[in-house]
């Protein structure tokens, strides 16, 4: 977490502690200015974008992306910071640039000018979203959260204009309604959807660039014939336990190079910002459908090294229903 408790994640711990209800107020996000932008490159293999500027004596410089609700001159404006869980609700922001002014002009990335992830804080649920832009600038999206708790928003876009680079803004979203805290399923190598099973092979490693593959099987049979999404075979999400510091790669080639097959693998290469414990998403399409498997994975350590704790059943889907 960038700079003290914030105010859903001490209101989650007070529900845990006495069994109350989620109370929602309006939360506060830090908002941090930098006198200079930060460097950053494209989502994949840029390890300005994934993990941070390091110093010399390895600490974060400028922190991984989403963290923070302000950098190089924008802001990520929530106008929906809390909803209620199990109703759908309308989720409604705007990014603003340095004069308060909306942002209107955006540049396509993988189809789309912006990119929304959304997560509990206990990196249980998740949603991959393509809200709607108004065209005063306004985004909205319509969001149905199964569980009270923390939660964390994420807008991942890159403003129109020549040498404009990639962000990543974060909000905290607060869900009302009867608390239960989950606990993070255990490290696998192995995550199941919708009749789905991805096998994944390779580490994430604190610091230090590594492939990620996953292998997507049905019914015990490779499955070849995976389906672009958003302009390639798949897309990966990595987020930190705990501040929830977010890594968003691609994969290794694109449909159409004359090189990269329509599965069965579908690879990565990432850059852990530190040691810890985090959660991976993979979004990929076949036969006109979406899906979504979740891992949890320690940085520096192969999947599964970790003695298996109870595990929560994870709920997460890319906002199509699955």
């Amino acid at each position: 977490m960038h700079t003290g408790l914030r105010i859903t994640a001490f209101a989650a711990a007070l529900a845990a502690t006495f069994g109350t209800a989620y109370g929602v107020g309006r939360g506060v996000d830090p908002v941090v200015a930098e006198s200079e932008p930060a460097p950053h490159g494209e989502h994949a293999g840029s390890t300005a974008r994934q993990h941070g500027d390091k110093s010399h004596e390895g600490q974060e410089r400028t922190p991984p992306g989403g963290l923070q609700i302000s950098e190089g001159g924008y802001t990520l404006d929530l106008a929906t910071p809390h909803v209620t869980a199990g109703r759908s609700t309308e989720l409604r922001f705007t990014v603003r640039d340095v004069n308060g002014d909306a942002v209107t002009a955006y540049q396509r990335e993988h189809d789309k000018e912006l990119h929304l992830v959304l997560a509990s804080r206990d990196l249980v649920t998740y949603r991959h979203l393509h809200p709607t832009r108004a065209a005063d600038g306004t985004w909205s999206t319509p969001v149905d959260l199964p569980a009270a708790g923390g939660y964390r928003v994420f807008a991942d876009f890159t403003p129109a204009g020549k040498g404009a680079e990639n962000l990543t803004l974060g909000a905290d979203l607060a869900a009302s309604g009867r608390y239960e805290p989950a606990r993070l399923p255990a490290p696998d190598d192995t995550a199941r959807t919708d009749g789905y099973e991805v096998e994944l092979a390779g580490a994430l490693r604190p610091g230090r660039a590594s492939e990620l593959k996953l292998k997507v099987s049905r019914d015990g049979e490779p499955v070849g014939d995976l389906q672009p999404y958003l302009g390639a075979y798949g897309h990966l999400v990595a987020l930190r336990s705990g501040d929830l510091a977010y890594l968003h790669v691609h994969p290794n080639g694109e449909p159409g190079d004359g090189t990269t097959a329509p599965g069965p693998e579908v690879s990565f290469t990432a850059t852990a910002p530190s040691g810890g414990t985090y959660r991976l998403f993979l979004d990929f399409r076949h036969q006109g459908e979406v899906h979504t498997a979740a891992f949890t994975v320690r940085a520096g350590s192969t999947p599964g090294a970790q003695e298996p704790a109870p595990a929560a059943t994870p709920e997460h889907t890319d906002g199509h229903g699955h």
